[in-house]
């Protein structure tokens, strides 16, 4: 299977910014597992979007998948509480 390339939106350098040290690298560990398998155990895709959510705590990551260009981005971090309502 090839490997996918990861991507990041503009924003999700300030969704990161609201969110502790010790979760970010726990976050990023998360967004690189993707590049292998983007549809892996855990991935849900969100109804009514071409997105996906994977968790990472009490933190999601929301991405969207490119197969034709094999390409990730991540669209969204943030805080399980709020994540949803600015998508």
């Amino acid at each position: 299977m090839a490997k996918y390339k990861i991507t990041f939106k503009k924003s999700v350098s300030k969704d990161l910014k609201s969110v502790p040290k010790s979760d970010i690298k726990k976050i990023l560990l998360k967004v690189d597992s993707l590049a292998v398998d983007p549809r892996r155990e855990g991935a849900i895709k969100l109804s009514g979007q071409e997105m996906y959510r994977i968790r990472q705590g009490l933190y999601r990551i929301i991405y969207e998948i490119r197969d034709n260009e094999l390409v990730v981005q991540v669209i969204k971090i943030g805080h399980r509480s709020d994540v949803y309502n600015r998508t």
